[in-house]
């Protein structure tokens, strides 16, 4: 039996959706294991209709496998995307979709003095860190932008610190100057005593990246006290992670996690009642 078959035969499927500023990502879930993940762009213009055309286009997907599946959730920082997937599933899967820090309960105490604030992406990443470690830990996620999110170790979100995405820096760098290129970011940097201007970009954005991170971490684990945890995910995790000496772990799955342990949480609790 080939894997989109396996998938098309599981029971129950839950569909994580974490909606990013740049990228969406998608995870097929049965229970704690991770059928398949994809990553598409984040159109802000997108309707329910286009959305549920990409998914049928996907790798392992198929309309038969989507309708297969029982539950939706979604993490958003992007609100007119919320409501275009929260349309589609309604529309094409039947479900009324659970949407973090909208009408799910995530299940963390929050220790920040204006919580409707807070990334839906930020609490599910310490929701998942949590999940995995049980114990005070710091999740630096680097997307669009590079944030920083403290876990106690009670389980409680204390807070955090943003700072701008590397990519984010490389164009703003190429933009708001007359001769300097936009440089890919994905090849690795070469010394850090550059001889040429793409060599020059690339090593300050890196390594100033990887020196911001420990920098950032050292400074937020004096006020946490104890020794937390460092974990890191998103698109570039691995190439800062390479170079950073604080970063232990790269979790690229972190948020998806984190969706679908509110799910099964939220779950449990409504078999409960």
């Amino acid at each position: 039996m080939n894997q989109g078959s396996a998938i098309q035969n599981q029971a129950s499927l839950l569909l994580a959706i974490d909606i990013g500023n740049t990228h969406t990502v998608i995870g097929l879930y049965q229970k704690n294991s991770l059928m398949g993940r994809w990553r598409i762009r984040s159109d802000r213009y997108s309707t329910e209709d286009e959305i549920a055309i990409r998914l049928n286009s996907l790798p392992l997907t198929s309309r038969s496998l989507l309708r297969a599946a029982s539950s939706v959730i979604i993490a958003s920082v992007v609100p007119p995307l919320t409501e275009a997937w929260e349309r589609m599933a309604v529309k094409y899967l039947g479900i009324e979709p659970l949407v973090v820090m909208k009408n799910v309960d995530h299940a963390m105490p929050i220790r920040y003095s204006r919580p409707f604030e807070i990334g839906a992406d930020r609490i599910v990443n310490a929701i998942a860190v949590w999940n995995r470690y049980h114990g005070a830990a710091i999740a630096v996620d680097f997307g669009t932008a590079t944030t920083f999110d403290c876990i106690s170790s009670r389980g409680e979100y204390l807070g955090g610190a943003i700072s701008p995405g590397l990519k984010i820096a490389a164009e703003m760098l190429s933009s708001r100057t007359s001769k300097l290129p936009l440089v890919e970011l994905d090849m690795p940097p070469g010394p850090a005593l550059a001889r040429d201007t793409v060599s020059a970009i690339r090593s300050g954005i890196i390594y100033g990246f990887a020196a911001l991170t420990d920098g950032m971490v050292q400074r937020l684990a004096h006020e946490m006290g104890g020794s937390p945890k460092i974990v890191a995910t998103g698109g570039l995790a691995d190439t800062v992670a390479r170079y950073s000496r604080s970063i232990t772990e790269v979790l690229p799955d972190l948020t998806l996690e984190g969706l679908n342990a509110i799910y099964q949480h939220y779950s449990s609790a409504a078999k409960a009642r």
